[in-house]
């Protein structure tokens, strides 16, 4: 969702700069993550993995996600993303841009239009569906917005930025018990999103006070 990407990525990014990381394998990056000892080679793993990652590496980089190292979290964080956001397909991806601007330049039905297509041509990239999901939630389109992001989870069950999204509709569907449970399960994935920890602590609170209300 877009908010939830908003959240992910409002952070600054601080990388390593080791002189080798150019020449990084995928292999060598992999690699890396799991060098305990050496923070800089974790945080170059980190950067490279967006560069050339692929899907299979997403789960080790939702497990770099709980590195001691801000920076190495901040990395994976990324990397998550631009590994998302690509699909093998340079038509596909051209079409994800355009989309993605037309959102930005606040034309709704046209982005519809373009993350439909994008969908349509290949309807196993998780992102093409989580883009169109952001728009249906940007008009207000709630239902469309959650059958979307269930789509996405089908094909990507990491995807923090979804289940975030849905944790949205649901507070604005009036549903805090189920924004509340969506919101969780998207720290459980990246425990790392400031802006949706601050949301499970104010939707604790409001239940907490509405179930006083009613004894």
């Amino acid at each position: 969702m877009l908010l939830a990407v908003a959240i992910v990525l409002a952070r600054p990014f601080a990388f390593g700069g080791g002189i080798h990381a150019a020449e990084m394998t995928r292999e060598e990056a992999l690699a890396g993550l799991a060098e305990r000892q050496d923070v800089e080679r974790r945080r170059d793993a980190a950067r490279v993995l967006g560069e050339r990652g692929q899907m299979a590496d997403v789960p080790r980089l939702v497990d770099a996600l709980r590195d001691p190292d801000d920076a190495v979290r901040a990395g994976a964080e990324r990397s998550l993303w631009q590994i998302w956001s690509r699909s093998g397909d340079a038509e596909v991806d051209r079409l994800l841009a355009i989309g993605i601007e037309q959102m930005q330049a606040n034309d709704g039905d046209a982005a519809v239009a373009t993350f439909t297509r994008v969908i349509e041509r290949r309807p196993d990239f998780a992102e093409g569906w989580n883009k169109r999901a952001t728009v249906y939630y940007l008009l207000g389109e709630y239902e469309k917005s959650l059958a979307d992001c269930d789509e996405v989870m089908k094909r990507n069950p990491w995807h923090f930025g979804a289940l975030s999204g849905y944790g949205m509709i649901y507070v604005q569907l009036g549903q805090p018990e189920r924004a509340l449970d969506f919101f969780e399960r998207a720290l459980r994935v990246n425990p790392n999103l400031d802006s949706v920890r601050e949301a499970v602590e104010t939707l604790q609170k409001h239940l907490i006070q509405r179930r006083r209300n009613t004894l």
